[in-house]
């Protein structure tokens, strides 16, 4: 109590301040039209800026949420898309589907860990093998090629990405279907080496770099990047320079592409050798 008295003795000019301005504020809010409009125009524009940030802040709260719930739908748009196709090659099924006959099944998932600064990066995803996700699946994010699955526990997956010395890739040209070998040298997480692609061939600035298909693990026609690049060494073929669509230092979602029909492509491979 007596620290309450201490108190309104120490700021009672402030208090009678305050109050005298609140009774001032009134009458004149109250008896003039034009002040009372005005007053209400005002709080409503205090009102609506706080809500807008408390909107604000708790809409930031919710991005996790939001970025899963949009992985998921991204996930089930591309399984709900091949409905309405009849292409074979492009047909995303359900797995139950017996109709179709597809070739591919995309499943969401989260990164858990990640590395983009060695020589051999490798990243974590929440699904293992209880989500049916098992070594050699494709790893694509935002529609391009990120890496395949090298690993496999119950819950979680260990990815290696495009962006390790030990990866190799299937890649082509898009604009004239030149294909080559795409590899990681080392240097820029953000560029890759495209090999093998003959000199007399037309490469340009901005060509679109998209894989083959021509392996059980990658579908055709996923982005990789753009060719940024190019020289002509002592060999016939170019050292193309392509940046890379996927930016590895902002992964955050993926999507794990499964071929139904991959042991069906590697028993006939394996049969021919």
């Amino acid at each position: 109590m007596r620290n309450l008295l201490n108190f309104l003795e120490r700021y009672s000019n402030l208090i009678i301040f305050l109050l005298l301005e609140s009774v001032a504020f009134y009458l004149i809010t109250s008896r003039s039209y034009y002040h009372n409009t005005k007053a209400v125009n005002g709080m409503k524009w205090l009102t609506h800026g706080v809500e807008t940030g408390f909107g604000n802040v708790k809409g930031y709260f919710h991005l996790k949420t939001v970025n899963e719930n949009l992985a998921n739908e991204n996930t089930m748009l591309r399984n709900t898309v091949g409905r309405l196709l009849e292409n074979d090659s492009s047909s995303f099924f359900p797995v139950c589907d017996t109709v179709y006959q597809q070739t591919y099944l995309y499943t969401s998932a989260r990164l858990t860990g990640n590395s983009v600064n060695k020589q051999y990066n490798f990243f974590t995803i929440n699904r293992g093998t209880k989500s049916g996700l098992t070594p050699d699946m494709a790893v694509i994010a935002d529609g391009s090629a990120a890496g395949v699955i090298s690993g496999c526990s119950d819950n979680f997956s260990i990815v290696m990405s495009l962006i390790n010395l030990d990866f190799r890739l299937s890649a082509r040209i898009k604009s004239n279907g030149y294909f080559g070998s795409l590899a990681w040298d080392g240097k820029d997480y953000r560029v890759a080496i495209l090999s093998d692609i003959p000199q007399h061939v037309a490469v340009n600035i901005g060509d679109t770099i998209e894989t083959t298909g021509y392996s059980a693990i990658f579908p055709e026609g996923i982005a990789i990047g753009v060719v940024s690049g190019y020289e002509k060494p002592g060999s016939d073929f170019y050292t193309i320079k392509v940046l890379l669509k996927t930016d590895f230092r902002k992964l955050h979602y993926v999507d794990v592409v499964a071929n139904k029909r991959k042991l069906e492509f590697i028993e006939l491979e394996n049969e021919i050798q």
